[in-house]
């Protein structure tokens, strides 16, 4: 037997009392159905105006049993609907507290201000690739969409020091600053980068003259949705196969692929030997689209002879289990 909720119960049990009420007025006085349910809504909610027609003492029996059921019902289902809003706003509490405490304990995880549009693809993509990440949201209602979502959630305005420590901004390892306005972005990224020098921070630019505001704030890196979206869109035009490619390969519900960076510690397996001593392509079969290396240099489709150094940037693509092997052996020697 299914488990109703009281809520659903209590309505169900309001139906039954209708239905009864309804079919035993054309039974015992022979009204119509209509009269019969318009006379038990008015007894059962407690209105009262006035009989429908004189009744029978068969029907004024009848009557109080509805009164006393219909009112016992009713009272249930007033009481089961407050307890109802009563427990969701205590659930949400707990969720949220439960939210709190766990974000204290977060490291190397990234600070999402704003959940908008942009702010909430990111969201997807980050917790896709089972990346630890805080919402930091303004807005009640859009705050309950992130709690919803399973998310965790830092309530408050961006802008504030206190909100931002509260997302543990000092163990972050990267802030996205997507709120709707340059400005808040630009008082974000200033606060963000006071709070912590060696903090990773992406901020979104509507105006082209906001992304030198932005860079001076301390922003790392600032991206322009309408230029990334022109570029996509010149990209479809002029090389269609190639944005087809581009996008099968980054949807992670299509296939198994992934870009990644990965960056040599020092006296790693990979330090000091040639590609083509390495497993990357062999074993591993990744493929090295670029090194930067560790003094600033860009090298792009590099050949098998090329030499990985201490601290240079691998970027690699392939299978995603073979680019986190690659990641833990560039880390430690193997």
């Amino acid at each position: 037997m299914a488990h109703h909720h009281p809520v659903i119960k209590a309505l169900m049990g309001i139906a039954l009392v209708l239905c009864i009420g309804t079919i035993g007025y054309r039974l015992i006085e022979g009204w119509s159905l209509l009269d019969g349910f318009y006379m038990t809504v008015i007894t059962i909610t407690t209105i009262g105006f006035r009989e429908v027609h004189d009744l029978t003492v068969a029907g004024t029996i009848f009557t109080l049993f509805i009164i006393f059921t219909g009112i016992g019902v009713v009272g249930y289902t007033i009481f089961a609907g407050t307890q109802f809003v009563i427990e969701g706003e205590i659930n949400k509490i707990l969720k949220r507290r439960r939210s709190m405490k766990a974000i204290e304990k977060l490291k190397n995880h990234f600070i999402i201000c704003g959940f908008g549009r942009m702010g909430f693809y990111v969201s997807e993509q980050l917790h896709a690739r089972g990346i630890p990440f805080v919402v930091v949201e303004n807005s009640p209602e859009v705050q309950d969409k992130v709690v919803q979502a399973g998310y965790y959630l830092a309530p408050g305005d961006a802008t504030e020091e206190d909100v931002l420590l509260a997302a543990s901004i000092k163990t972050a390892r990267g802030l996205v600053s997507v709120l709707n306005s340059d400005a808040s972005n630009v008082y974000v990224v200033l606060t963000a980068r006071e709070l912590n020098s060696d903090l990773e921070i992406i901020a979104r630019a509507a105006e082209e003259s906001a992304q030198s505001r932005l860079m001076r704030a301390g922003a790392t890196r600032v991206i322009s949705p309408y230029q990334i979206g022109g570029m996509r869109l010149v990209m479809g035009i002029i090389k269609p196969v190639v944005m087809d490619f581009l996008q099968v390969a980054f949807d992670h519900k299509k296939m198994d692929v992934d870009l990644a960076e990965v960056r040599v510690a020092e006296n790693s397996s990979y330090s000091g030997k040639r590609l083509i001593e390495t497993d990357v392509r062999r074993e591993l079969n990744l493929i090295i689209i670029a090194i930067k290396k560790w003094d600033g240099r860009m090298e792009f489709n590099p050949g098998p002879n090329t030499v990985i150094h201490d601290n240079d940037t691998l970027i690699a693509m392939g299978k995603r289990k073979n680019l986190e092997v690659f990641e833990n052996k560039a880390r430690v020697g193997s």
